[in-house]
């Protein structure tokens, strides 16, 4: 954008281009506010530098949505689902009523910001989740604190929008510190269609009122004169949830020779949220002592072990995301076909207190039919059950591979016997279940879809699976296992150990099998 030095410095997000997004042929674009909503029929996904950026815009879009459309009425839902695209007049007619609310530079209202007099001005590089500042080591940026890091508008505005939705808490000034804000602990899901359009659509509803009450004061954060009045921290709503104020942050561009350009900010602590607003895009399961506790990513577990928590719609003990709740409604009513294939994405990161440890977004297959199919779910849950148990057989008999070659005699009563830390180690070479697990991903997504016309069958092959797959992990160990009396004992003791673990992890008519030679 080119900026005449005598003007004050202007990016208005409904017109300039700042979303990334991918369209239908492939091709990155970057799109204004107005023209990603506009053309998301003709656009594939949004494709934001890090997993939180992507999470905060499809929430901002989806404010807007809901602020335009009415989308509370399942009517008015099904008309636009029908016409594959949203119409222009409704968002026209809203752009002109709030267009000075999206400048990211009013002097007045800039956009998802305010002023703390406490806060000094610092590196914008503060405001990127992804970049070495603060507490936060470097994930993918390279730039320090002590780095005079610029950004274009595009790039702060997207900034601005994830630290909204993902500042972490941590400590401001004596007696005041930041909280965390709505979607940190915990993966946010998005059920994702074949164009952004879909996709913002099947995630387009109001959450149930026990989670977030919706009341007539309810609005987006651009809507308020001062979005931190009242002070409150229960949202008004889910529009003030959704824009939750979670940071004072000021933006300080600069207009230079190429152009505007943002290289400090001021940041301070905005609202405080009460944590009984739960998130309608996580998936929670009841603790008997801490209550509803959020699904988190962990480095060694992808998402799908846990998938089938998320279908489990009518049990007490889980609280699915709400988009799920609602497509299985909309699957009841016959809006959507029960075969039809979706899927769905898990997009986050994981953090230690104040520190960010990494960015992670997978995707899985959504078959609807276990919306409406409690027996299924089950079976989809066993066999994601019998996987843990072989883990656990295999890890068992890696213990044991361990134990006979740190202390071949230890069966005898002669000799030292093994100690804990020695077994650690040799194990943590092995890395004996990373291997197993990633081999099941892509399997268990064919399971997924193959399960509900299947059945018996699907599940048979997912068992036979289990088994190969653990003999091949501990087979791939014992190659590196030396040769001679000690090695072949403690190899004869794993793959005996493997055996008699697999007949009782899986069904018997699975766990036959000849025993592997080698050694």
């Amino acid at each position: 954008m080119n900026v005449p030095t005598t003007q004050p410095p202007r990016f208005n997000l409904i017109d300039e281009p700042w979303i990334p997004c991918i369209d239908r042929a492939g091709q990155r674009r970057e799109l204004s506010l107005a023209a990603a909503l506009q053309e998301a029929h003709l656009m594939r996904e949004i494709a934001g530098e890090s997993p939180p950026v992507t999470v905060a815009l499809h929430r901002l879009l989806l404010a807007v949505m809901l602020r335009v459309y009415g989308l509370q009425d399942e009517t008015v839902w099904e008309d636009l689902w029908r016409a594959g695209k949203l119409p222009s007049e409704p968002l026209q007619g809203y752009w002109a009523a709030w267009r000075e609310r999206f400048d990211l530079f009013h002097p007045q209202y800039p956009f998802m910001q305010a002023v703390d007099a406490r806060a000094k001005p610092k590196s914008v590089g503060t405001l990127l989740l992804d970049a070495a500042s603060g507490n936060n080591g470097t994930l993918f940026d390279h730039h320090t604190d002590a780095d005079s890091l610029a950004l274009t508008p595009a790039a702060a505005a997207r900034a601005l929008v994830a630290m909204q939705a993902y500042g972490l808490a941590g400590l401001f000034l004596p007696g005041a510190t930041f909280t965390s804000a709505p979607c940190v602990a915990g993966v946010i899901f998005l059920v994702e269609g074949n164009t952004l359009f879909e996709t913002l659509m099947l995630n387009c509803f109001y959450p149930e009122n026990r989670f977030i009450p919706s009341g007539s004061q309810d609005r987006p954060a651009w809507e308020m004169d001062d979005p931190l009045l009242p002070a409150r921290t229960v949202p008004l709503g889910y529009l003030d949830y959704l824009t939750w104020f979670n940071r004072r942050i000021l933006l300080m561009p600069e207009v230079r020779q190429a152009g505007v350009e943002v290289s400090l900010m001021t940041m301070g602590p905005g609202l405080r949220l009460d944590p009984l607003p739960l998130e309608p895009m996580k998936s929670y399961r009841v603790d008997e002592k801490r209550g509803h506790v959020a699904l988190r990513f962990d480095e060694d577990r992808a998402v799908w072990r846990d998938s089938s928590a998320l279908f489990r719609l009518h049990n007490s003990g889980y609280r699915p995301p709400q988009a799920l709740d609602s497509l299985a409604n909309l699957v009841l009513d016959g809006l959507l076909d029960r075969h039809q294939m979706r899927r769905i994405m898990a997009l986050g990161m994981a953090s230690d207190q104040a520190k960010i440890e990494f960015f992670r977004a997978e995707r899985m297959p959504l078959p609807l039919e276990y919306l409406q199919d409690a027996a299924l779910v089950e079976r989809l849950a066993q066999a994601l059950e019998r996987a843990e148990g072989v883990a656990q057989q295999l890890w068992g008999a890696a213990r044991t591979l361990a134990t006979y070659l740190v202390a071949p005699n230890q069966d005898t009563g002669e000799g030292r016997s093994a100690q804990r830390e020695d077994l650690d180690q040799l194990m943590g070479g092995w890395d004996i279940q990373r291997p197993y697990w990633s081999r099941l991903e892509v399997p268990y997504f064919r399971l997924m879809e193959q399960l509900p016309s299947a059945g018996e069958e699907a599940l048979a092959a997912w068992f036979t699976l289990l088994r190969r797959t653990a003999q091949d992990s501990l087979e791939r160990v014992l190659a590196m296992v030396e040769n001679g009396p000690r090695g072949y004992k403690a190899a004869v003791q794993a793959r005996q150990q493997l055996a008699a673990g697999l007949a009782k992890a899986l069904p018997f008519a699975e766990a036959v099998s000849s025993t592997p030679t080698g050694g």
